[in-house]
């Protein structure tokens, strides 16, 4: 009796474990392959292996992302430098066009004692991979600093046909100048063209060039009405620049509004640093005696004798645009234009006549008549 209350007992126990392991099994079919799968991979990732490398197992798809996005809000060239120095696949992943081509202008703002043939490269191979601000910046310096007119206009012209606005002015103050070319190379109708353009795209400058053409007649039909409207948007939209930029600033310009000046693009900063490290040597060799843009944030030079145009006044400063003209007057002319000393002289009392001289006394007859 106790062998057989014993078999049965055990033959129980059996069944319980099979129905058991029969549920196991069935629950196991109703989960999903990706469940089981995360399921492994988190044990997996439980208890890791000695000296695994993360970073090698990243596709490279999610590491080129990172690079872009990295390329894109990058605040000097040096960001890029450092993760390109940090390993060999980053500095690989990091020259792709993909990543290139989304460089900022602060990612590409080289300086002139920076120059070499290495940071040439550098931009012609942002500028090979469809970046616009890369190609605006080595056209800007190799038409006005390496005096490779041809190749440093084309590059612009690359941009401003991808609606660059600041390539689109700056071909347009080559036309108004005639810049790389005769005097009797200038287009004025072309300025004025390339100058709408950067204007509807909401360039600054461009506002305040086209404004003071209409205005002044130059290159279009004159309708002051227009211009003037073209000069309140332009300080409309620095005003605005300004304002989500600081908290408050200084009111007062050419209709109403004075605000700091902008910082200066990459580009023009570059021309400035290269233009003041020539002047030097050109003063010591005793060269051609090109004239600088008076306006300090411009940093364009002529590219032959008397391009620019003197200020009507003193005389004194030299511009490439009527614009530079507008901006310099607000920040720094307007006081000096009329020298210091001349508002002295004008406001100083007459000098008192000094005593006239006694009459010489009369000659004798007889000397006058041998006289």
């Amino acid at each position: 009796m106790r062998r057989r209350r014993a078999h049965e007992e055990e033959e129980e126990g059996g069944a319980v474990r099979r129905t058991k392991r029969r549920r196991t099994n069935l629950v196991e079919m109703m989960l999903k392959p990706d469940d089981r799968r995360r399921k492994r991979r988190r044990t997996a990732t439980a208890t890791p292996a000695a000296g695994t490398d993360y970073f090698d197992a990243l596709p490279d798809d999610l590491v080129l992302s990172v690079l872009s996005k990295l390329s894109s809000s990058a605040s000097s060239p040096s960001d890029l430098i450092s993760v390109a120095l940090t390993c060999k696949r980053l500095n690989e992943l990091g020259l792709q066009p993909q990543v290139l081509a989304r460089a900022s202008a602060k990612a590409l703002a080289i300086r002139a004692k920076n120059w070499s043939e290495s940071a040439h490269r550098f931009l012609k191979r942002c500028s090979d991979a469809d970046n616009l601000e890369a190609s605006y910046i080595l056209g800007m310096i190799r038409f006005y600093c390496l005096e490779k007119r041809g190749s440093g206009a084309a590059l612009m012209a690359r941009a401003a046909m991808g609606s660059h606005a600041g390539a689109l002015y700056a071909l347009a103050i080559i036309q108004f100048n005639g810049s790389g070319g005769a005097k009797g190379d200038k287009d004025l109708r072309a300025g004025v063209a390339l100058c709408a353009r950067a204007a509807a795209l909401g360039h600054v400058d461009a506002l305040r060039e086209l404004g003071h053409c209409l205005q002044d007649g130059y290159g279009v039909r004159r309708n002051v009405a227009e211009g003037r409207r073209f000069l309140v948007q332009a300080n409309a939209r620095e005003l605005a620049a300004v304002l989500t930029a600081t908290a408050c600033c200084p009111l007062l310009s050419d209709f109403g509004w004075s605000v700091p000046p902008a910082e200066p693009h990459p580009a023009n900063r570059f021309l400035a640093e290269w233009s003041a490290a020539g002047a030097g040597r050109r003063a010591e060799a005793g060269g051609m005696g090109l004239r600088m843009c008076s306006h300090a944030g411009c940093g364009r030079s002529e590219t032959r004798r008397h391009e620019f145009r003197r200020c009507s006044v003193c005389g004194a400063v030299n511009y490439c645009s009527r614009a530079c003209q507008a901006l310099h007057w607000k920040l720094v002319h307007k006081a000096d234009c009329t020298p210091m000393d001349r508002w002295l002289l004008d406001a100083a009392p007459a000098p008192a006549p000094e005593p006239a001289a006694p009459p010489a006394p009369a000659a004798p007859a007889a000397d006058m008549a041998m006289g």
